[in-house]
């Protein structure tokens, strides 16, 4: 049967491996070609070595970007899920309305980021008008409006994940526990949270990736403002390659390195919850 199966894997395989190469490989090989270049278009590169990379780190701009997504990834993958994980928990006990309680949290994923910013500029606006201020008075209004909103759009996604993996736990180990007089906190410190972590792991992982390549939020919701304090990395690499002609080589620099930092804080991440896994 496996020689079988080997026989067809190529059939299966073949397509979405072009598919990958064209779409995903080959752009990103010549994304980190042109980052070495000085460039308009892709048939006017010229080589200019480490010039734009050097240029990156030394435009404040960039580095107070990759700070502040810093921060606000950090934040984010806390709060988001510290109460999606909460709210799984609730919604696992036998609670009226579950299954509407589950539709309503989920729902906020399923809106769009540029109208999902605008959305809550107008809402913290509003509230923060009564104060005589506005989100980008301060670049720590600006900072906290962006983490509200990314808990109130993935929260309910991640709440689906760890309710999947609390409902995956074999009754007999929870029945087990309570017999042998385990209390509520130690069932949750015990076993509930152990069997759960290949949930935790996607959803740290998404958290973090989603809030790293946070874009169209944070240009509806701030664009940056005040002074760009706000501009995150994404819509820092928006800003330096569109933003005058000439720096289409430091943007694209400014984006492999953002790639890189990507891959490299995903894959420890990765590593560090997989390690704390355990068997059902």
């Amino acid at each position: 049967m496996e020689r079988h199966n080997r026989k067809y894997f190529p059939i299966f395989v073949l397509p979405t491996l072009i598919a990958f190469t064209i779409a995903f490989f080959i752009p990103f090989l010549l994304g980190i070609f042109l980052s070495f270049t000085e460039f308009t278009t892709v048939i006017d590169a010229r080589w200019v070595g480490l010039r734009n990379y050097i240029a990156a780190f030394s435009n404040k701009e960039f580095t107070n970007a990759l700070w502040f997504t810093v921060k606000f990834t950090i934040v984010s993958m806390v709060t988001v899920n510290i109460f999606a994980f909460l709210l799984a928990l609730l919604l696992t006990r036998n609670i009226r309305g579950t299954n509407l309680f589950r539709t309503v949290f989920f729902m906020p994923n399923l809106i769009g980021g540029i109208v999902l910013g605008y959305i809550w500029q107008l809402i913290l606006n509003g509230i923060l008008f009564r104060f005589g201020v506005t989100l980008t008075y301060k670049p720590e209004y600006g900072f906290w409006g962006l983490v509200i909103m990314m808990n109130w759009q993935m929260i309910g996604y991640m709440m689906v994940i760890y309710i999947a993996g609390i409902q995956n736990i074999p009754k007999d180990i929870m029945e087990a526990a309570k017999i042998d007089g385990a209390g509520k906190f130690q069932i949750l410190r015990k076993i509930t949270l152990p069997l759960v972590m290949p949930s935790v792991t996607i959803c740290l992982f998404l958290t973090m990736s989603n809030s790293f390549k946070l874009f169209d939020q944070n240009l509806a919701l701030t664009a940056g403002a005040p002074s760009r304090k706000t501009t995150m990395l994404a819509l820092d690499i928006y800003n330096t390659f569109y933003g005058s002609v000439g720096s289409e080589g430091i943007g694209q620099a400014k984006a492999v390195v953002f790639t890189l930092i990507v891959a490299l804080v995903a894959i420890i991440q990765l590593n560090i919850t997989r390690k704390r896994e355990v068997e059902n």
